[in-house]
């Protein structure tokens, strides 16, 4: 049986929230026609399918698509890869090359701002209005991602993201949206998403733009 690594990705400090995420370390477990119902039947927001670790290649399923890229899988991987004792400096995924750095409790990884999936971008006069929003109201044609500024000199804000188009109601936190954030407003930001999610963002002027966060294992089943 396939061993699905059951991670939270973006956690607050003391451990809580964070993006459920689903790991096949050995992707070759699961076929390559089998990923995409696994992802469906699994229903989480992204399950990664790790095709080699020592090169950091994997493969990235919303329950209705495969990404080439991603925030939350890439840092979780990362992360996990580094708890096995085989750290990585890069990851392979459809879009490029991530790059791949450690800083305490952090994983940080640098993309391209325009790798990740493109989304409706909605501004709100208030963390009350961005709270109150119901995803129904907004169409399933597109992602939408919703924000407030929290402390707008600091760079802090507060968002939500719907994604009924890739198969997730609601994202609890979404690594791809914070950079393209980024590059959007041009600065570093810090990000609290979802339930309580946290995003650390460091902008750059030549189109790289890094996602920084906590992760937990939530431990591992097995898929038959």
């Amino acid at each position: 049986m396939a061993r699905l690594h059951l991670l939270r990705v973006f956690c607050a400090e003391d451990g809580s929230a964070g993006n459920p995420l689903g790991v096949f370390l050995d992707g070759a477990e699961v076929e390559p026609s089998r990923r995409q119902p696994v992802a469906t039947e699994l229903g989480l927001s992204e399950t990664v399918f790790v095709e080699d670790a020592g090169r950091g290649e994997l493969r990235i399923f919303t329950p209705a698509v495969e990404l080439p890229f991603a925030g939350h899988p890439t840092v979780g991987v990362s992360w996990w890869l580094r708890e096995q004792g085989t750290p990585i400096n890069t990851l392979r995924v459809p879009a490029g090359i991530v790059q791949v750095s450690y800083e305490g409790d952090l994983t940080r990884i640098t993309a391209r701002a325009d790798w990740g999936h493109e989304f409706a971008i909605h501004e709100f006069g208030s963390l009350d209005e961005v709270l109150a929003a119901d995803p129904n109201e907004f169409p399933d044609d597109t992602a939408h991602y919703l924000w407030a500024w929290m402390d707008r000199a600091a760079g802090a804000l507060r968002s939500r993201l719907f994604a009924a188009n890739l198969g997730v109601p609601e994202d609890e936190a979404t690594g791809s949206a914070a950079i393209r954030m980024t590059d959007y407003l041009s600065r570093d930001l810090s990000i609290i998403q979802g339930k309580g999610s946290m995003l650390e963002t460091t902008w750059s002027a030549e189109g790289w733009v890094s996602v920084a966060g906590r992760v937990v294992n939530d431990g591992v089943t097995h898929l038959s």
